[in-house]
């Protein structure tokens, strides 16, 4: 009996600790999800991060309805100012294609934009376990995830990410 119950114990911690791994890579299913480009052209996350490939990215999931991306984007400007070296890819949330060019373009959001058609219920969604948004995942210049959680522009893992 005992030897079973300390089988089940090891078991749970192992599985525990696996569960808290930080992805360092996107799954396959992430990266053949298919965006919407502003120039309403389909395309996979795939071929959006190899038209950087060699560079930083910084990737903000928001959307033009979500008030705390909203007050977030003073900061983003910020943090775009300080890193003009960086490529940030803004994927959108929004519930039409209208309502997300419209955000666009009245917050004035610099940067390259896609729409994910299904939100945050999106194939790339789930697979970053998107529960809140902003939230912003940082790239490094080989293709790994180097930051693969924060919900504010000026959190202090993504700004230590960056340098």
């Amino acid at each position: 009996m005992k030897k079973h119950l300390l089988i089940l114990l090891v078991s749970i911690t192992f599985l525990s600790c696996k569960a808290q791994e930080t992805p360092t890579q996107f799954t396959e299913e992430a990266l053949n999800d298919t965006f919407i480009s502003y120039e309403n052209e389909n395309i996979t996350f795939k071929n959006i991060l190899k038209k950087h490939k060699g560079k930083t990215i910084v990737v903000d999931v928001w959307a033009s309805w979500c008030g705390d991306c909203i007050k977030g984007m003073p900061k983003v400007k910020a943090l775009q100012d300080s890193n003009p070296e960086v490529v940030f890819l803004f994927l959108s949330a929004d519930k039409s294609l209208k309502s997300w060019k419209k955000g666009v373009d009245k917050y004035q959001v610099k940067g390259e934009h896609y729409y994910m058609p299904k939100g945050m219920k999106s194939v790339f969604s789930k697979s970053i376990n998107l529960d809140w948004i902003p939230r912003y995942l940082i790239i490094d210049a080989d293709g790994s995830i180097k930051l693969f959680k924060a919900i504010k522009a000026d959190n202090t893992n993504l700004l230590k990410a960056l340098n």
